[in-house]
């Protein structure tokens, strides 16, 4: 569903990515690391945002997209939380989610009323404007308008930012179940506790490099690997 292979990326002179490789199948799978260390390049190259300059192999859905265009990216069936949500301040919640909502490749399982359900707080805020609510619903909101794509894979670049403990949770039990579904998720997340519940295992990053991939029965939340890739603890 994603496979990269090789990936170069560079801002100018600055070497961001260097000779990355991960594979995502019907699973959930994490992106781990401390600020700084490629996360959101990675994001970004993956669904042809400039910057940066990428060359490599990258395959979403059986596709090589390298070098495709965002939107050309977006139609094959990939939903994209990027990071900073990047909402439209003149449109309602529910116009974000209409605007968005199509049938994608795992059918049609999520709409707007779906959406509602799993973020209560949002549907209570439907016609507010996006530069009305809140921080955590700005989240929630990102996060429902790539679900309304429906689609066959899905990235998110640290989705659960500014959300209260609880909302973390079921959002990422709700990612859990999405790829139960079938759908390809790629978690790039700094929450620890969000990762644990959401992926079925994980790749650690430093310097633009992957430095580490949990192996079948490794706990992701390994005290000695979260120190020594994160600096923190469970």
């Amino acid at each position: 569903m994603i496979r990269v292979e090789g990936l170069e990326a560079h801002y100018g002179l600055g070497h961001a990515l260097q000779q990355l490789n991960l594979h995502v199948g019907r699973e959930c799978v994490a992106v781990m690391g401390r600020n700084g260390v490629g996360k959101t390049t990675l994001a970004r190259a993956l669904m042809g945002l400039d910057p940066p300059q990428a060359r490599g192999s990258v395959e979403l859905l059986g596709q090589q997209v390298l070098g495709w265009s965002p939107h050309r990216i977006a139609r094959l069936g990939v939903g994209y939380v990027p990071q900073g949500r990047r909402l439209f301040p003149s449109l309602s919640v529910d116009e974000h989610l209409q605007l968005n909502t199509r049938k994608g490749p795992a059918g049609q399982r999520w709409t707007t009323s779906r959406v509602f359900e799993l973020f209560p707080s949002l549907g209570r805020r439907r016609r507010a404007y996006g530069d009305q609510i809140s921080g955590g619903e700005r989240s929630m909101l990102a996060i429902g308008r790539a679900l309304v794509t429906n689609p066959g894979c899905l990235i998110l670049d640290e989705p659960t930012e500014g959300l209260a403990p609880a909302v973390v949770e079921d959002v990422a039990l709700s990612l859990r179940e999405l790829s139960r579904e079938g759908v390809a998720v790629l978690l790039i997340e700094q929450n620890v506790k969000a990762a644990v519940l959401a992926a079925d295992r994980a790749y650690f990053m430093a310097e633009g490099r992957i430095v580490h991939e949990t192996a079948d029965g490794e706990s992701m939340a390994d005290e000695t690997i979260l120190g020594r890739y994160l600096g923190v603890s469970v």
